[in-house]
Formats: structure tokens, sequence, C-alpha cells
């Protein structure tokens, strides 16, 4: 019974993992663009209702701009990479350890690499985007 329920792991994993991973970003962008249309909303009726525009705080976002790639700060962006990469590292060293357990004998705990490399990666590109003196923009 084991021989057949640990190959349809394997394969539900990584299936609920894209799934899961796609339907985030489709909440996200839906989310996003409904606070988007609700602030432009707001925007128009305190014009209507006579508050000059200067007035009147920024869009979230500027027309054509997404604001999930432009809105965030510098330090916002470079905290997300940090993080992303620190537990990319953290789940490539638990892999590594897990299968290593499972399996001594053999090297197959060099999976547990590629997500330490990705990981890595993040953290480097973390310490580019990183503001430098007192731009955060």
């Amino acid at each position: 019974m084991d021989h057949v329920i640990l190959p349809i792991f394997t394969m539900i994993i990584p299936v609920v993992a894209i799934i899961g991973g796609i339907s985030v970003a489709i909440v996200r962008l839906i989310t996003q663009g409904r606070l988007e249309e609700l602030a432009r909303r707001e925007r128009i009726a305190a014009i209507e209702r006579g508050v000059p525009p200067e007035k009147l705080p920024p869009l979230p976002a500027a027309p054509g701009e997404s604001s999930y790639l432009f809105g965030y700060s510098r330090l916002r962006r470079a905290h997300g990479l940090m993080i992303g990469g620190l537990i990319l590292i953290a789940c490539g060293i638990g892999l590594s350890i897990m299968v290593y357990t499972i399996e001594p004998e053999k090297s197959h705990w060099v999976v547990g690499l590629i997500p330490m490399m990705v990981g890595g990666a993040l953290l480097a590109s973390s310490a580019i985007v990183w503001p430098r003196g007192g731009d955060n923009k």
C-alpha cells in the first residue's frame, strides 16, 4: 500500500503548490484592481463635492502601471526578496535533511540545493535592491 501512496503524493504536492500560487496571484490582482477602482471613485466623488484635486491624496498607482511592481518602495521590495530567500534556503535545508534521513546511502539529498540556490539568488537581489542612504523610492 505504501508503494502506491508515495508516488501519488509526489505528484499532488507540486500540483497543489502551482494551483495555490496561481490562485494567490489571481486573488491579489482582483483585490488590487478593486482597491484602485474604489480609490478612483472616492476621488471623483470628492471632486464632485467641490474639493480641489490638488488637496486630494494621489492614487495608489499611476494609470497603466501595476501597483504590484511600481507602487512599492525599494525597502519593501528588498524585504520581500529577503524573506523569500530565507524561506527558500530553509526549505532547501529541510528538504536535504529529510531526503538524507530517508535514503542515507544515496545522494538524492542534493535536490535540496535547488531551493537553496534560488534562495541565495533572492538574497543577492535583495542586497542589490536595498536602498542606500536616504533613498527609499
